[in-house]
């Protein structure tokens, strides 16, 4: 089966506002970049994919993507990822893809092993939770518009009920890489105990957050010795 990857890219400048109290909007823009820039090399390793394509309005995503030969579509609307993914929904119809995998760009352990894993195993819909198992992380639908992408709080839900409600066989499918989004303080500590374990993964956001971790131990108080 012929499959794409697709991955909505919201601009990196408004990305991640909820980390606004741990970081500032600098330090916010690098790590949604880095973030991107290892889903994006991960997808790239995923021999079951024979192309990919990034939605967004932003110039550095864009650039990021053509430099891996990654097609761009533009994303002028920005009116989140449920139409940026319908963006790519509706080129892989076109272009005679078989089947579709919405990934979002922030979801920077994913594994190509566990994708691969998955494009052999899954029916007409899999469905991949995010840790909470409330939302969607990622959708592999077969054919690419079997169901609408309604992505958001409870967007699990909403998937499996249209796969049930279009009779389509789905699955959900908790891939351990793609569970965790980072949204918010929660989140971003998950990712940096994640990556304590797994000294391999996601090496862009690992610079980026080693970076970032030297000004706040520099500023750390230090006790004096009793």
């Amino acid at each position: 089966m012929r499959t794409i990857a697709i991955l909505p890219v919201k601009s990196f400048g408004a990305a991640k506002q909820r980390l606004a109290g741990r970081l500032d909007a600098g330090s916010r823009r690098a790590l949604a970049q880095a973030m991107f820039a290892d889903v994006l090399s991960s997808l790239r390793r995923v021999p079951g994919l024979n192309g990919a394509a990034v939605v967004t309005r932003d110039e550095v995503a864009e650039s990021a993507a053509r430099a891996e030969g990654v097609l761009v579509l533009p994303d002028t609307a920005e009116a989140g990822q449920s139409h940026a993914a319908s963006i790519g929904i509706g080129h892989a119809v076109a272009a005679g893809f078989d089947r579709a995998l919405l990934v979002p760009g922030d979801t920077p352990l994913l594994d190509p092993c566990e994708v691969t894993k998955l494009l052999e195993r899954v029916p007409a819909v899999a469905i991949v939770p995010d840790r909470h198992l409330t939302g969607t992380n990622a959708l592999l639908l077969s054919p690419p518009d079997a169901i609408e992408p309604r992505f958001g709080p409870d967007s699990l839900a909403r998937h499996t009920a249209a796969a049930e409600s279009a009779d389509l066989a789905y699955s959900v499918e908790r891939l351990p890489s793609l569970m965790l989004d980072v949204d918010t303080a929660a989140d971003l500590a998950e990712l940096e105990a994640a990556l304590k374990r797994r000294r391999a993964a996601a090496p862009s956001t690992r610079k980026v957050l080693r970076r970032l971790e030297r000004p706040r131990a520099r500023s750390a108080p230090v006790r004096a010795a009793s």
